[in-house]
């Protein structure tokens, strides 16, 4: 990757987000680029090579605020990458949900185009379908199809299973049961069902920060195997 060219991470506070920073930020010490973070709240996390971008990016002025910073800066990215995810629970209504997994994340993923940004890096979900059936696996496909036509020269979609890890402080009781019947049930996906396994979050997380930086273009859909190749050869 470039030594002049930037990162915007969005979701540095989720699961996800949360263990790809430190990760991206160690890539940044050696490779000399900025890690930028929109952020409702401010991180704990403090770095030379970490930029924090702090509004409301559920409205036009935080995203206005996103942007001008960007400008003001003269950010040249490299890549949009995105860990920025929710549940129809969690946020309240479909409409709500589509607001934020697909809406927000193309609002963002269009500024990070702006400033220059060739690859976009994003967490999906598997069984992602702009024909799905499922509102939550449609409205991710939509999501994905809403990146592609932005016109990034490369984009890479993860799509692992069901995240392993700590939430902290957020619930999600369904989830966390779904965790703990993991060890059970992941051994029975064999062949093409290992794609639905569950799967650790720092694997993901790993794999994201890995491919930020990738040459060549195209569309990259990677499912759980091939999440966890990119880990062992990263």
């Amino acid at each position: 990757m470039s030594k002049s060219s930037d990162v915007m991470l969005i979701g540095a506070t989720g699961l996800v987000g949360r263990l790809a920073l430190p990760m991206l930020l160690e890539r940044a010490e050696r490779e000399a680029f900025v890690v930028h973070a929109p952020t409702r709240r401010p991180l704990s996390l403090q770095n030379p090579h970490l930029r924090q971008i702090h509004g409301d990016l559920g409205s036009e002025e935080g995203l206005a605020l996103v942007d001008r910073v960007l400008a003001e800066d003269g950010v040249r990215l490299e890549a949009f990458v995105c860990a920025l995810g929710s549940t129809l629970k969690q946020a309240g209504s479909e409409a709500a949900f589509a607001a934020i997994d697909r809406d927000l994340v193309l609002k963002l993923a269009l500024i990070a185009h702006r400033h220059g940004a060739r690859q976009a890096v994003v967490v999906s979900s598997v069984g992602a379908d702009a024909a799905s059936p499922s509102f939550y696996l449609r409205v991710k496909g939509e999501m994905e199809a809403g990146i592609l036509a932005l016109g990034f020269e490369r984009a890479d979609f993860l799509h692992p299973g069901l995240l392993l890890g700590s939430r902290g402080t957020e619930r999600r009781s369904g989830e966390r049961i779904a965790q703990q019947l993991a060890p059970l049930y992941n051994p029975l996906l064999l062949g093409p069902l290992r794609r639905f396994r569950a799967i650790r979050a720092e694997s993901v997380a790993a794999a994201m920060t890995a491919l930020v930086g990738r040459q060549g273009g195209g569309v990259m859909m990677l499912t759980n195997p091939s999440i966890e190749e990119i880990v062992r050869g990263r």
